[in-house]
């Protein structure tokens, strides 16, 4: 284990931050090789004179930026990052200003905005409004919990109960609070070895170990997890089993009743994350459907509806309701009842099927227009999924690709963003529903097809 410390007296803002530039900094100076191993969190923090939790924080940032990895058991790693290579072509687009970013899933849908505006305006006309300002219950008003059941049954067929809903601030809220409903500090948390990002901040939060399980083209495998949870104490596990996020897999019927018998066997909870599930137009079961004791199953409107409006649904076992409950309670207290209300309202009136219709519909013609950039020998897509997984050919590694792609005005997220392990594929995702217009996605999506076709040693910094 490396003695790290980084000087941090000229550094300004918000100490973790100044830990992670600090970090990313020697990383590419060399003076933090690939491999090597970082102090652990409690060591750093009494060496700079700052809380554990801090280090947490910054660790998380630099296992954001793709620069280190956190192995169970092991300890915290450089990973190797590709030097950063010189700009060699000037790119007007990118001089000024014209960034097309691919980096956030966002499923777009042009009528957003205006019905934004007339829900607000309606909602402060109604009566009922007083009434939403005052508190309400940590799992949420009964009107809306059984929306969120209507909402989750229309998307994903799974038999909702009202009373097993609990509402929350987003999908986000929605997965920190399963987890802090089923586990505890320095229990292990089974993921995806590719996976939403978002995972890892909430596990640092609750001091949980991140355990990676191998996944294929049909998502997690059953093989796998049943491995991990054979050779370590694994309490729960973290999986998105449709469109999964960065690779697109849907996992099939049977993988699934495969997923949930682990589950039983081994007293696993399982968390499956759906927030992508509604743009399929025949769903398959969720997990929770074959292992109702075992499973939660979250979702929520910033997806399906706009990403403003946090409110999620967290459709729980029966017997941790009221534990799930508690966690929004100590977190939130409750979900913002206005922008429940709002949510509910939509889901009422048919606003939400407006919107889940027009974002399906522009999805598929989104990716109708990829099929014409790049290869298919090089994209996993399915054409429900508003983005899709670039796999990189051999001349390009995926940091380089980044880069280059970043200096001709597109930014996309290489694939080191979603790993749990120090092994990273070479590739790289792209969401199509960030661009504003499917025009602007397609001068992003010529730069980079352009891009991909030229050798990637002409942008290398080896000479």
């Amino acid at each position: 284990m490396t003695s790290w410390q980084p000087d941090l007296a000229l550094r300004t803002g918000p100490r973790y931050r100044a830990i992670a530039e600090a970090l990313a900094d020697d990383v590419r100076a060399g003076t933090l090789p690939a491999g090597t191993r970082l102090p652990t969190h409690r060591d750093l923090a009494w060496r700079l004179r700052v809380t554990v939790g801090t280090v947490s924080r910054a660790y998380a940032e630099a296992e954001r930026r793709g620069l280190i990895s956190g192995e169970v058991g092991r300890g915290t790693f450089v990973r190797a990052v590709a030097p950063a290579a010189p700009t060699l072509r000037f790119h007007a687009d990118a001089a000024k200003g014209d960034l097309i970013d691919f980096r956030v899933n966002r499923p777009r849908a042009a009528s957003e905005a205006p019905l934004m505006a007339r829900a607000l305006a309606e909602l402060a006309a109604d009566p009922a409004l007083a009434g939403l300002l005052d508190y309400h219950p940590h799992a949420g008003r009964p009107a809306d919990r059984a929306a969120g059941a209507r909402w989750i049954t229309r998307t994903s067929t799974l038999a909702a109960a009202a009373e097993q809903v609990v509402v929350t601030s987003g999908g986000q809220h929605a997965m920190l609070a399963t987890l802090a409903a089923v586990t505890e500090p320095g229990d292990s948390l089974a993921v995806e070895a590719l996976t939403y990002p978002g995972i890892r901040a909430a596990a640092n939060l609750l001091r949980l170990k991140l355990v990676p399980v191998a996944l294929d083209d049909k998502g997690m495998a059953p093989e796998a997890l049943d491995a991990v949870c054979r050779g370590n104490r694994v309490r729960a596990a973290y999986l998105l089993a449709t469109l999964h996020n960065p690779t697109t897999a849907t996992m099939p019927l049977e993988r699934r009743r495969a997923i949930a018998e682990i589950a039983r066997a081994h007293d696993l909870m399982l968390i499956e994350d759906d927030l992508y599930g509604f743009l399929v137009t025949e769903p398959l079961p969720p997990l929770a459907a074959f292992a109702p004791a075992h499973a939660f199953y979250i979702t929520a409107t910033s997806k399906c509806f706009v990403p403003g409006l946090r409110v999620g649904y967290a459709h729980c076992p029966a017997s941790l309701v009221e534990r799930v409950a508690a966690a929004v309670h100590a977190s939130t207290y409750c979900a913002t009842p206005m922008m429940a209300a709002l949510a509910t309202r939509w889901i009422e009136d048919g606003t939400g099927e407006r919107l889940l219709a027009e974002k399906r519909a522009e999805t598929a013609r989104r990716q109708e227009i990829v099929e014409r950039f790049f290869a298919a020998e090089f994209m996993r897509r399915d054409p429900a999924a508003a983005h899709l997984w670039l796999e990189l050919p051999e001349e390009w590694r995926a940091e380089d690709f980044t880069a280059a792609a970043e200096r001709r005005g597109v930014a996309i997220a290489p694939a080191a963003a979603f790993s749990t392990s120090r092994q990273a594929p070479n590739a790289v995702r792209l969401c199509i529903g960030t661009p504003a217009t499917a025009a602007e996605m397609e001068r992003g999506l010529t730069r980079l097809a352009a891009l991909l076709e030229a050798r990637s040693d002409a942008y290398s910094s080896v000479v």
